[in-house]
């Protein structure tokens, strides 16, 4: 959970209740990412894993980049901000692999594209594991191509960004997490790391049940104390004001399940074009958040956001695991 919310504390947490947590690689420098490395080492001997974003294209939509910029202008002048400049970036993935290959965690996974077959084979020569997040089973053969020990399969239902190799993606390329668990598990015979939409006991034992080596969730976590989501986004998963998710690109240009507020209702037609449009949107955010504008915050969340609750993340893991083999 990129932008805050994973932590090294929640990381250690999980480690300590014997699930295996993930720091978040993207939006911070390669040295950030050296440090948080060295905090989970040094507090617990546990297994964890570091998350990295492969970087995409420029957008193929210039046009419609500089019309959506316009458009959040006005946003801008309401919050008292200045838009950031809307500009492709790499988010220093070369750096942050060479980090990676320096001090190899147990465990890397990739997401939004399939990284090339030369660092996946120099990751596990040292001695990681790789994961790679895969939203279709066509994404599946590409990774299992590409080496990786193990998929994450992501359903539609997940929180936050979708995973997809590339950026061009719609709604016709969402696979609910079932479907796409059953398709890939019939043709793949790597582990299988079931994410989307989980949020309890039952959820877990029935993607297990169906195949899944392992389940990963996310939006469960957002609200435990060693989360690093802002107490505004914490609240609003419990407000009752917020009652869907939906799928948008209004905030970084790349398709993300977000709360429902009214930045998304409004802006449905944001282009294609990330990272362009998350950093022209990151000062917005920010200056939102400040305000204590959670209808202009970017709220990600799954569709099983409601039942986070405010535990700590070792009472969480316990909770997830207490229906396995029963």
């Amino acid at each position: 959970m990129a932008g805050g919310p994973s932590t090294p504390a929640l990381v250690i947490a999980a480690a300590e209740a014997g699930a295996v947590g993930f720091l978040a690689g993207g939006y911070k420098t390669a040295a950030d990412l050296a440090a948080e490395i060295a905090r989970v080492r040094a507090a617990t001997p546990g297994a964890f894993g570091v998350n990295l974003f492969v970087p995409g294209q420029e957008t193929r939509h210039p046009a419609a980049l500089s019309s959506y910029v316009g458009l959040l202008e006005k946003e801008a002048v309401d919050l008292g901000a200045e838009l950031g400049p809307p500009r492709w970036d790499d988010d220093a993935y070369d750096a942050k692999l060479a980090v990676l290959l320096a001090d190899p965690p147990p465990l890397v996974s990739f997401t939004f594209g399939c990284p090339r077959t030369d660092a996946v084979r120099a990751l596990q020569a040292a001695g990681t594991l790789v994961a790679i997040t895969v939203t279709t089973p066509a994404e599946a053969v590409l990774a299992e191509r590409a080496g990786a020990d193990a998929l994450c399969l992501q359903g539609s239902e997940a929180g936050a960004h979708r995973g997809s190799f590339t950026n061009d993606t719609g709604p016709a390329e969402d696979h609910p997490l079932t479907a796409l668990l059953t398709q890939v598990r019939g043709s793949s015979d790597r582990p299988l790391i079931a994410a989307g939409g989980l949020s309890g006991p039952a959820d877990v034992a029935a993607v297990l049940a169906a195949g899944a080596s392992q389940a990963q969730l996310g939006t469960a976590f957002l609200r435990c104390p060693e989360s690093g989501a802002h107490p505004l986004y914490k609240a609003a998963l419990a407000d009752p004001r917020f009652t869907a998710t939906a799928i948008t690109r209004a905030f970084s240009g790349r398709r993300a399940r977000s709360l429902v507020n009214d930045f998304l209702r409004a802006h449905e037609g944001a282009p294609a074009a990330y990272p362009e449009v998350n950093n022209a949107t990151r000062p917005l955010r920010a200056a939102a958040q400040a305000a204590g504008d959670v209808q202009r915050m970017s709220l990600y969340a799954g569709e099983g956001f409601r039942a986070a609750e405010p535990r700590p993340a070792g009472e969480i893991i316990e909770r997830l695991a207490s229906g396995v083999g029963r």
